[in-house]
């Protein structure tokens, strides 16, 4: 596998997640896809708590606690960015990213407050649209559907918005 000074070629492994995807559908008859096991793990969470109220949630219901493909796919990716962090010496602790600290300042409280609510707001959207970045950006425009590039367009003006207006541009901004 070519791995560079700055990290792996990106081509290559765009074709590989591509050929990924390929035997995934084939595998599993689902494209890529995360936010279900959100819900399914808010479910495992609900049923221990509060078990009765969980029985009687229709979308719980739905979206039982289970281990599927997804959940794997999840836990592959959090595996496969540890080892790619180690093995390029990147990996280490950090709760405040240094982005946030020139910006913010160090509190980890405040970046976690932010970082939780972002999180429930992306949840809560990528529900609401019955899928998520992945499920719409990357399955969508793997089958070339119009409607997959125009979301994928949209998750990058979106992201583009959002992060000017909390960086107000970043490094270039002397800060």
């Amino acid at each position: 596998m070519s791995k560079t000074q700055e990290g792996w070629n990106p081509y290559l492994l765009g074709g590989l997640a591509g050929l990924l995807s390929v035997w995934s559908t084939y595998y599993t008859g689902k494209f890529f896809g995360a936010s279900t096991s959100f819900v399914r793990a808010a479910a495992f969470v609900e049923e221990k708590v509060i078990p009765e109220r969980a029985a009687t949630l229709e979308y719980l219901v739905k979206n039982a606690a289970k281990m599927d493909w997804q959940m794997m796919f999840l836990i592959g990716i959090f595996i496969g960015a540890l080892l790619s962090a180690t093995l390029f010496g990147d990996f280490k602790f950090q709760a405040v990213p240094d982005m946030w600290k020139r910006h913010f300042g160090e509190s980890g409280v405040s970046r976690g407050v932010v970082a939780f609510l972002g999180g429930a707001v992306s949840m809560f959207g990528a529900r609401l649209a019955d899928g998520c970045p992945s499920g719409h950006g990357l399955g969508g425009t793997m089958q070339l559907a119009a409607s997959g590039f125009l979301a994928l367009l949209c998750f990058f003006a979106a992201g583009a918005v959002v992060a000017r207006m909390i960086y107000g541009g970043g490094e270039q901004n002397g800060s």
